[in-house]
């Protein structure tokens, strides 16, 4: 899986450490990592943000409490899991015996459900707000995901795609997002990299959004 690349990052790799010890403080992970303890609770507040980490009191000794953070049960999507593999053989296997209409199909539903769950959560009326909803909607199922400004609109960014294996062999996976972006958030949009293509992100380039 591209998540891999999630990995490479700082705060991919706090994740990581965190899943190898159960937990830890900042001051630990910035030891660790070269970094300065404000540096890492920067990364652990955009991670807690996303909801993939949490943070408890803990009690060593006489001394206040320590801030210790851990892994939710979201951040389990972001290791590798066999559900990509076994999704491409089902598909694989109803190209074979039903034909690629067949398979089109199947993800112009998903799509429809997707749009239609989707539209319930992006009721800003301005567009950075239904950029940022669009955002939480995908960070709830367990997309790593991001947004920011630029000159004529948005950049929407998916750091993690479960099925980003599957997508060589089937592309039609990825009609998913751009029937969601295109009904829940409207104007133009252009996707400039992919995941599943070797790209860092899937890069979303978002236009005309009001």
């Amino acid at each position: 899986m591209q998540v891999d690349r999630f990995f490479q990052t700082t705060r991919g790799k706090i994740v990581a450490e965190l899943r190898e010890r159960g937990s830890a403080c900042a001051a630990e992970l910035a030891a660790l990592f070269g970094l300065s303890p404000n540096a890492v609770r920067q990364q652990l507040v955009v991670l807690e943000r996303d909801g993939l980490v949490e943070e408890r009191a803990v009690r060593r000794g006489p001394t206040k409490p320590t801030l210790e953070f851990s892994l939710t049960s979201k951040a389990d999507s972001l290791f590798p899991q066999q559900y990509d593999k076994m999704l491409a053989a089902v598909l694989r296997e109803v190209r074979e015996q039903f034909g690629s209409p067949a398979v089109e199909k199947i993800f112009d539903r998903i799509a429809r459900r997707s749009v239609e769950h989707t539209k319930k959560k992006v009721t800003a009326t301005d567009p950075e707000g239904k950029v940022a909803q669009l955002t939480q909607v995908l960070r709830d199922r367990g997309v790593v995901a991001e947004y920011s400004l630029v000159d004529g609109g948005f950049l929407l960014q998916e750091h993690t795609c479960p099925y980003s294996g599957v997508v060589k062999e089937h592309p039609e996976v990825c009609s998913v997002i751009h029937q969601v972006i295109d009904e829940t958030i409207g104007g133009e949009h252009e996707q400039l990299e992919s995941l599943a293509s070797g790209g860092k992100a899937c890069t979303f380039q978002l236009k005309g959004v009001s």
